[in-house]
């Protein structure tokens, strides 16, 4: 059984930092990109950063940083400075990079940023 189960969320004031973590069995891992994607009330999914399969990372937010563990089955997301704006659920996703590149979901952890 696949799963992918967040965790790290909370409540934060503005400039503080969360790591969030993300948890993977049931599949492959090391052959899997991953990615944390976020979505704000009324606002599209967006997506924060992806990790290849082999470790090379790509933030999309330069205050955030993306880290795996290919020896754990976990991904990680490191949020500095974070910003009431940066309030969203966060979601794990996993896409595989052989086809045909199936893609799982975590259910996500929700961040507050608030004085």
């Amino acid at each position: 059984q696949v799963q992918l189960v967040e965790s790290g969320g909370g409540l934060v004031q503005p400039g503080g930092s969360l790591r969030l973590s993300c948890a993977a069995s049931g599949f492959t891992f090391s052959r899997y990109t991953m990615s944390w994607y976020r979505q704000a009330p009324g606002k599209e999914r967006e997506l924060v950063a992806t990790i290849s399969n082999t470790g090379r990372g790509t933030n999309y937010a330069n205050r955030f940083t993306i880290s795996r563990d290919n020896a754990k089955n976990m991904v990680y997301l490191q949020m500095d400075s974070l910003k009431p704006e940066d309030t969203a659920v966060y979601s794990c996703n996993a896409k595989d990079t052989a086809w045909p590149y199936i893609s799982y979901w975590g259910q996500g952890t929700q961040v507050t940023v608030s004085s």
